[in-house]
């Protein structure tokens, strides 16, 4: 087993707020704040969720380092430094080390679809290049390529990996690649339609989009389960089922914008190829809001 997971419970993949004059800092600051007194367990930067494709370099960094400064050590910040290109992705990692990132995430390479031996030799020299520990991310459906089992556990061997955010949306390869792993990377959960079944087999928590909404209702879910309460964590996972649905009803991080712009934290602001909610899926995602009485 790893020494120390980097977190255990509920990690939100946090929106960066923009708007057409660029990263809203202040609002930045505001989420960030009311994520932590909402009681979520670590934060991740300009991942996925945070539009961290759409933001330029120097942008990057400066939300990287903005967030490292608010956050101050409250809970763990994990940094997406990922990249289709190596280097980037070390410099990056690098920097985010710099300003005070506790972990990195880091994406499988985007387009190339490069090989597993071209991954493992990846995230190897990734690994090597920085002095904090690297969670794998492998999400197929955004990058093209998937992370076998037997590749986790070769890229298991280096003591700087020392986890997996599994979004490939597949139980049965995802209980292939613990029984492969064992216990060796730390697994989390990289759907919350998935968080319960993930924690069954060992995992250590979510890396969540629904935590922006609703961070202390999340990390309630993975701390019922931790203390034994499987019933009570299964019946928040099946009651928040229909409002997960709907913010991935159109390509992350579309839904969530929307939502939290409704609930007064960001504009809806997107960059382009990124475009606001369609009505009828919007209609549908705040009337779920409506019930929870988040608006």
């Amino acid at each position: 087993m790893t020494s120390k997971p980097i977190f255990t419970g509920a990690a939100t993949a946090l929106i960066t707020p923009t708007t057409p004059a660029g990263v809203d800092y202040e609002a930045l600051g505001r989420l960030i704040d009311w994520q932590i007194s909402g009681g979520i367990d670590a934060l991740v930067i300009a991942g996925s969720t945070g539009e961290g494709k759409t933001l330029s370099i120097t942008e990057h960094r400066e939300v990287l380092r903005y967030s490292a400064e608010r956050i101050a050590g409250r809970v763990p910040m994990i940094a997406g430094t990922g990249s289709n290109e190596t280097s980037v992705s070390i410099s990056l990692s690098r920097y985010a080390c710099e300003v005070g990132a506790d972990a990195l995430l880091v994406v499988t390479p985007y387009y190339i679809k490069a090989t597993q031996n071209g991954l493992v030799q990846m995230y190897n020299m990734i690994a090597d290049a920085v002095t904090k520990p690297i969670i794998l991310y492998n999400v197929p459906s955004r990058t093209g390529v998937n992370i076998e089992p037997e590749t986790y556990a070769r890229l298991a061997e280096h003591e700087n990996i020392v986890g997996i955010k599994e979004a490939n949306g597949d139980i049965s390869k995802i209980v292939t690649t613990a029984a492969a792993v064992q216990g060796k990377l730390d697994l989390y959960s990289g759907n919350d339609d998935q968080t319960i079944p993930i924690l069954s087999l060992g995992g250590k928590g979510v890396i969540s989009v629904l935590s922006n909404l609703l961070p202390a209702q999340t990390a309630e879910m993975c701390r019922r389960f931790f203390r034994g309460d499987c019933a009570g964590a299964a019946e928040l996972q099946l009651k928040y089922l229909p409002l997960i649905h709907a913010l991935f009803s159109e390509v992350n991080p579309i839904p969530v914008k929307a939502a939290m712009a409704e609930m007064g934290f960001c504009e809806n602001y997107l960059r382009m190829p990124l475009t606001p909610m369609e009505e009828d899926h919007k209609r549908k995602l705040l009337a779920l809001m409506r019930e929870e009485r988040l608006i």
